[in-house]
């Protein structure tokens, strides 16, 4: 952890060397631990992590050697630098298995202070700075965290802007921006297939009523009620939309039949819209029964309309032929 100094392992059976050690290592900036042999050096491994271990070879119970290889075979130790400072002989024999047991190097007694100090420093900066290095990136981890999130939260903040700005926020139903997109994309769809599709607009009939005698609250779950109801009748492939008041719009794409199946559809919507409506608007015990009905006018693409705008009129006035012709009713355009 930061602020924590590093610690130094100095293992020798002989109690005279560790005081001289202790002495020795009094110079550098790091907390020493002690031991008189292998087993309690392989214990004290167990409860710190050390940035160096000075190992004394022979002891009477795990001479260096051994102590070196098991702490070689653990993850959590496995790359302590380990250093072997020994009296015993300095061939090269020697030399070679301290180094295949996992020591960085072999010092021999008498020991030269200056040169013993200078490695001993070299590893408390080794080690300094991987901690150093580790905390640089746990720092950077978590800022990657952060910015991941902060990143997730404004896509989904973009998306909901997205959505709010093309849909009716009473009914969820894609309003009059989102329709007029939808609609340019049938007819390129259309342009491109050489299929019909149909257009409906729809005015419900009524509903001043029911919203003057039951109040907004009231006329409000009707609205979303009767976009209920359109969802329900209608398929995927279709684009239900609430062009404003009581007024909504349907685009009916994927008929083979388009003239037939879309008036089926029609007159399907008519019907299931002039089936009683129970409102509580927000008051169950004082729920009333409404009904209302729809005038539906159907235009065909291309059939009624070159294009877009024609199209909206086109099915416009079909409605308003069917509100004329005594409401509740579906007309198809001229």
């Amino acid at each position: 952890m930061k602020g924590t100094r590093p610690k130094i392992l100095v293992v020798d059976d002989t109690p005279a060397n560790l005081v001289a050690m202790r002495r020795l290592l009094s110079k550098v900036d790091a907390e020493l631990v002690e031991a008189n042999g292998g087993n309690e050096a392989l214990a004290a491994t167990l409860e710190h992590e050390f940035a160096l271990i000075l190992l004394d070879v022979q002891m009477p119970d795990i001479d260096g050697f051994e102590v070196a290889s098991l702490l070689s075979e653990e993850e959590s130790t496995r790359d302590t630098p380990l250093i072997f400072v020994t009296a015993a002989s300095s061939d090269e024999l020697n030399r070679l298995r301290g180094y295949r047991s996992g020591a960085v190097d072999y010092i021999t007694k008498p020991i030269n202070d200056m040169v013993l100090l200078s490695k001993v420093n070299i590893f408390l900066d080794l080690f300094r700075g991987r901690r150093e290095l580790e905390v640089l990136l746990a720092r950077l981890a978590e800022q990657n965290k952060q910015l991941e999130i902060e990143i997730t939260e404004r896509r989904r903040l973009e998306a909901l802007a997205r959505h709010q700005a093309g849909h009716d926020p009473l009914t969820g139903l894609p309003n009059r921006m989102l329709f007029h997109d939808r609609l340019a994309t049938a007819i390129e769809r259309s342009h491109r297939s050489g299929h019909m599709f149909a257009l409906a607009y729809i005015d419900i009939d009524g509903f001043k009523p029911v919203n003057d005698q039951h109040g907004h609250d009231a006329g409000d779950e009707l609205l979303k009620s009767i976009a209920q109801r359109m969802r329900t009748m209608t398929r995927t492939e279709d684009t239900v939309a609430r062009l404003g008041g009581d007024e909504f719009a349907v685009i009916m794409e994927g008929f083979v039949d388009q003239t037939t199946a879309a008036l089926r559809l029609s007159e399907d919507i008519c019907v299931s819209l002039r089936e009683p409506y129970h409102l509580s608007a927000g008051e169950p015990a004082n729920s009333v029964e409404v009904e209302v009905g729809a005038s539906l006018g159907l235009a065909l693409f291309p059939i009624n309309a070159a294009d877009a705008d024609s199209l909206v009129r086109a099915a416009d006035r079909a409605m308003y032929a069917a509100k004329r012709g005594g409401k509740n009713r579906c007309v198809v355009a001229d």
